[in-house]
């Protein structure tokens, strides 16, 4: 089925953002959460995959148009209006019931159509840029969910939300370059060595190793200084974000444990260390 016609496919959108879900290294919605909660995940959830989806799997002339949809259908629910689209219904009925401000949603659109047009960043600075506009406002909506959103809370939040995005870059770079794009900071490939032609290999080479274990030593970083926020939450908001730096801790791991090879299959968590890191962030908390 085409993203355009998941757009008014509502069932078929709900019944497959679970299974694109349990592919996700940092799962949005948890089965330990009660429905109320998970609901709302998931309504988020699908809206986040439709304009991924529609920013990387769209036909690239459609993509722009597509984007537009959607928005306009965000304007409708903050005017309070009718949605067009089923996944929008789902998500008004989530905006509405959290009080969620529409800044979030409008970033993850941003974040699209900048992928329409920048697919190279210099700096790990410019790529930090990136992520206030593609992972940052995933964290603060989940903070809404659980009327838990305060800025000191935020800023924890989008240090632990970029983590995350990075050490995705890093497991998918083979993948990006395939779609055209490129995250990883030319800078740092220049300072190894590499080409953008490393990132087509059948393994990867040592020196573009180099390159991710810099990264992932970054966001390392990042989700240490995060992890602060866990101790500030109470509740099912702090068994969920737990569960998200637990992933972050667990596909570092995975990378690690690969030797960051990463271009013969993308390095993924073990179930075992990922409840190993859950119960540790939640006992350092």
């Amino acid at each position: 089925m085409s993203v355009r016609e998941r757009l008014w496919n509502g069932s078929e959108e709900r019944r497959s953002r679970d299974e694109l879900q349990a592919g996700e290294n940092f799962p949005v919605a948890t089965r330990l959460l009660p429905a109320r909660y998970r609901a709302h995940l998931l309504n988020v959830y699908g809206y986040a995959r439709l304009v991924d989806d529609i920013g990387d799997e769209a036909p690239p002339a459609e993509r722009p148009a597509l984007l537009d949809l959607v928005e306009r259908d965000l304007d409708r629910i903050y005017a309070g209006a009718r949605p067009e689209f089923p996944v929008m219904r789902d998500l008004a009925r989530t905006v509405t019931a959290r009080s969620i401000p529409a800044d979030p949603f409008r970033r993850l659109l941003e974040a699209n159509r900048r992928d329409q047009d920048v697919t190279r960043y210099e700096t790990f600075g410019d790529l930090l840029g990136y992520c206030t506009l593609s992972a940052d406002p995933v964290g603060r909506i989940v903070l809404h969910v659980f009327g838990a959103a305060t800025p000191g809370r935020i800023a924890l939040s989008d240090r632990v939300c970029s983590a995350l995005q990075i050490i995705e870059h890093c497991q998918d770079a083979g993948e990006d370059l395939r779609n055209g794009r490129v995250y990883l900071p030319a800078e740092d490939l220049r300072r190894f060595g590499c080409a953008e032609d490393d990132l087509a290999a059948a393994v990867t080479p040592t020196r573009l190793r180099g390159v991710l274990a810099l990264q992932a030593g970054r966001a390392a970083r990042l989700l240490d200084e995060g992890e602060a926020l866990t101790g500030r939450l109470r509740g099912f908001a702090r068994i969920a974000v737990a569960g998200y730096i637990a992933g972050g801790r667990a596909a570092l791991a995975a990378l690690e444990r690969e030797a960051y090879d990463v271009l013969g299959g993308p390095p993924r968590p073990r179930k075992a260390r990922l409840l190993a890191e859950w119960s540790r962030t939640l006992g350092r908390s």
